[in-house]
Formats: structure tokens, C-alpha cells, sequence
């Protein structure tokens, strides 16, 4: 088959729970569901890093966070090693981006011809007091919960002018005459937090109709010494006053997604009426989820299907209509698949890359490949990692007891089945395919360092801890809100 353009839609902090086409019935994505009705949902994705500048930087180069070093929100992408970007610019394809990047700087050679509207860590640093993790300071922000409800935000302006600017491109790549194919990757911000919605998608929904987080009871799920430990940094839950306050940042969230679904549904309006949809592959994905409330935990940062798991549908030339994939699949998956799609696939069998491409696993090829999640962030006092294979889930806590769960039976990950005999066999085998990937223990300690020689560099723990903290990095144009505690 000729290659084909790629239009690659990435949100942030989109749940792939809170998507009709997942199986929720109280969401309206009419526009994500027609997009999945069209072509192929992957039901068992996952991001590689559950927090934003590990997993773009993953995503962006299609190699594993301990492969590249970007452990954190401190360690942003700088151009190396090579992403999608330079090799579409070196085999002669048009390669752009719209909006969020979250990368060092504009001035680094990131692989795009160009940025519009780009979003980079704060002041080329990012987030520098995530790296203190022995111990991790108390994060706990009230913003999360003191902004939720409907309004306007800094984010939803932008996500309107990301997606008004992802309009105009694909009219004038309409008008023009390209040599070969093109790819645009359009990165939408939300639902990634303030829990802010739009009036008039808020109002789509009755906040106590919607379905309340579950597991709010330690006694309802097992809880782990490391996820204990995270639970009381992070401390967003102990913001919110009441259920019904809770009830409230539920609903706006929901709003957000249908806010995000309607600019998407522009958007492809916007590639019909170019004349492009016979000839594009539309892939849409997020960086992370969200946990939403469940466990009482908010936010990313951990290995449960609500953070790490993310939505993915490919639709286009090629690709089966109504199917719905089983086999695990992440986001390193993306580089190989967008060089496939192109036509440069001998560029996506390239030794150094983590992933496969999409395109070759619609037929549910490979249905017993490994996929892995790893985490060196905020709040963590270890190295986490994540092997989803088959039904199972295994979590390795660097140091610690691990976990593992069975998604198929248990989709909700209320029985820890490492804490039960007669499952010694497929702990080993979690644990040996993961060591077939990496070497935990290796890469928990290289993470360390690495932090703890910024942290150095930066002046020390002191002078860390002086710069602050912030819930979100703004929106361009927007103030950086600045905490000093939690």
C-alpha cells in the first residue's frame, strides 16, 4: 500500500475509562466513538511513563524511559536521540506539531519543521522539586480541588487555539501539493487538570448521576508500602471537602473530555472537507490518564489502569473498521507506526526502537508480547515497573514486595494475587520479562543518581525546595502558580 499522511491527535491525562467507546455509557465522545466505529481500538494500551515529560519524551523517540534517561518533569527531551520527527525530515517527509510538546525549549532540534503554539517545561527546567525522592517532600496542593467546577481557563483557550490552528493546517495541506507524505502531530491539554469545564459541557452531565470514584476505602483494595507512601505526599484527596465536592471535580472532568471530543470532532471535519480522509491514517492516543478520585488518589503516578492505561484508536486506509484489539500495546509503539504508515518501514525495524508498529498488530498479531510502564517521579521513594502480558499485570516496587493482578478477571485490581498462594509461576514470569526488558535494580539506582546530581547541580536540596512547586506548567501566556508547600 502507498504511504499515507499521518494526523496523530495526542491529548493529556485522558482515562481511557471516561470513553464511550471503552464501555462508558455516561460520557458523550461522539466523535472519538464514531472515530473507533471507523476503525480499531486497542482495549489493553498503556503510556510508558505515567507522568507527561517522561511519557512524551518515550513517545516521541519510541524507546523506553531507562533507555533515554528523561526520568522525570525535570529531565525534558532536547532533541536527543532522534524521534519521528528528524527521521520523517530525513526521509523527506513534512513533519509539524500543534501545541503541547512539553520538551526543553523551542530552540532545540526536536524534529519538527515546525512548532506552532508549543508548550515546554517551565523556564527550560521543568518541575525540579519532583526530583527529591529520599525523602520526597509533601506535594499535596489544594488546586486540584479548589478549581474544579465549570468556568474558563488558560488550558481551554488554549486547546481552542490548538485546534483552530490544527484546521487551518489541514486546509492548506489540502491546497498544496506535497512529494510525499505528510504527518502532523496536534497535542491537545485537555483533561489534564485544572478541573475546568466549559459551562456548556459541564452542563452535559448531573453531577450525582455520574458514577462516584471507587475503592475510597483502604479496606476495599490492596494497598502497597510504596503506593502508601505516595498516597501521603501527593495528598490531593484531603482537599476536598465533601462527596459532593468531589461529585463536582468528577463532572468537570467529564465535560473537559466532551470538550476535547468536540475539538477532535472539528478537527476531522476539517481533514473531510480538505479532501484528505482517504489518504490519512488518524491515530488518536493520550500521554497518561487519570486516576480520578479512585483509591482516593488524583491525578497520574502509578501503575493502576486508571493512570497508566490510555485510550488508542487508529483509524484510516488499511485499517479494519468496528475491531477491537487484545494485545498489549504502549506508546513507544507510535515512532515505528508512524514511519510504517509513511511508507519508510525499514526505518521502524531500526534495532534501537522499543516498539512495533501498530499497523502490523491489528490482526492481533504478537498477541503474547510484553509491554512495559516505569515510573521515577514524584513521590515515588523507588523505582515502579509495570509489565502488562497476556491477562496479567505485574508490578515490580524496586527493594519491595511486588504485586499482580489479573486484569480480565479483576479489571478493577482488587485482588493483589501476589498476596495468595498458587501464583508463583506467573510472579516468575512477570519478573523474568521484565528483566528480559531491563535490569530494575540497574536503572532504579542510574535514576537516582542522575536526579541527585541535578539536584546538586541546581544548588541542593535547600535550593530545590526553594524554587517551589506548581500544579500544572501554564498555559502560554499564563503566570506559573507557584506553591511553597502543600
Amino acid at each position: 500500500m502507498p504511504g499515507k499522511n499521518v494526523l496523530f491527535i495526542m491529548s493529556d491525562e485522558h482515562s481511557r475509562r471516561v470513553l464511550g467507546a471503552y464501555g462508558n455509557d455516561q460520557v458523550r465522545t461522539p466523535n472519538l466513538d464514531a472515530m473507533a466505529a471507523a476503525g480499531t481500538l486497542f482495549e489493553n494500551a498503556y503510556c510508558n511513563c505515567p507522568i507527561c515529560v517522561p511519557s512524551r519524551a518515550s513517545f516521541a523517540t519510541g524507546r523506553h524511559v531507562h533507555q533515554i534517561g528523561n526520568w522525570d518533569n525535570a529531565f525534558p527531551y532536547q532533541g536527543t536521540p532522534p524521534s519521528f520527527g528528524h527521521r520523517l525530515h530525513e526521509t523527506g517527509h513534512r513533519c509539524d506539531s500543534i501545541g503541547k510538546l512539553h520538551y526543553r525549549s523551542v530552540d532545540d532540534p526536536n524534529g519538527f519543521d515546525n512548532e506552532i503554539l508549543p508548550l515546554h517545561v517551565l523556564n527550560g527546567e521543568g518541575d525540579v522539586q519532583g526530583m527529591l525522592r529520599r525523602p520526597p517532600p509533601k506535594r499535596g496542593s489544594s488546586a486540584l480541588a479548589d478549581d474544579a467546577g465549570p468556568g474558563e481557563s488558560h488550558y481551554l483557550r488554549y486547546d481552542r487555539e490548538i485546534r483552530d490552528a490544527g484546521i487551518a493546517w489541514l486546509k492548506d495541506a489540502g491546497a498544496r501539493k506535497d512529494d510525499k507524505p505528510w504527518c502532523l502531530f496536534l497535542s491537545f491539554v485537555c483533561p489534564h487538570l485544572p478541573l475546568i469545564s466549559p459551562p456548556e459541557f459541564y452542563e452535559l452531565y448531573d453531577r450525582n448521576a455520574l458514577p462516584f470514584p471507587g475503592l475510597r476505602d483502604p479496606s476495599e483494595f490492596p494497598d502497597h508500602p510504596v503506593m502508601r507512601a505516595m498516597r501521603e505526599v501527593m495528598g490531593a484527596d484531603d482537599h476536598f471537602r465533601d462527596e459532593a465536592h468531589i461529585r463536582v471535580a468528577v463532572a468537570a472532568y467529564y465535560g473537559m473530555v466532551s470538550f476535547l471530543d468536540d475539538n477532535i470532532g472539528q478537527v476531522l471535519k476539517a481533514l473531510r472537507g480538505a479532501g484528505l480522509d482517504d489518504d490519512t491514517l488518524v491515530v488518536y492516543t493520550s500521554d497518561h490518564g487519570e486516576n480520578l478520585g479512585t483509591r482516593t488518589l488524583w491525578g497520574k503516578c502509578n501503575m493502576y489502569e486508571e493512570s497508566a492505561g490510555v485510550p488508542l484508536i487508529l483509524r484510516g486506509p488499511g485499517v479494519p473498521a468496528g475491531r477491537r484489539g487484545a494485545t498489549p500495546v504502549s506508546l513507544v509503539d507510535a515512532y515505528p507506526t508512524i514511519m510504517d504508515a509513511v511508507g519508510e518501514p525499514a526505518l521502524a525495524e531500526a534495532p534501537e526502537l522499543a516498539g512495533t508498529s501498530l499497523l502490523r498488530l491489528l490482526d492481533g498479531a504478537d498477541a503474547d508480547r510484553s509491554v512495559l510502564c516505569e515510573y521515577h517521579a514524584v513521590g515515588s521513594i523507588t523505582g515502579i515497573f509495570m509489565v502488562r502480558f497476556g491477562r496479567y499485570k505485574y508490578v515490580h516496587y524496586d527493594g519491595h514486595r511486588p504485586q499482580l493482578f489479573d486484569i480480565e478477571a479483576d479489571p478493577q485490581e482488587v485482588r493483589d494475587l501476589a498476596m495468595e498462594p498458587g501464583h508463583a509461576a506467573v510472579l516468575e514470569e512477570g519478573e523474568r520479562r521484565l528483566r528480559a526488558i531491563c535490569d530494575p535494580a540497574e536503572v532504579s539506582r542510574r535514576a537516582f543518581a542522575d536526579q541527585e546530581r541535578r539536584i546538586e547541580e541546581l544548588g541542593g536540596v535547600e535550593a530545590v525546595m526553594g524554587r517551589g512547586s506548581y500544579p500544572y506548567t501554564p498555559a502560554p501566556g499564563e503566570a506559573p502558580r507557584i506553591s511553597q508547600g502543600g
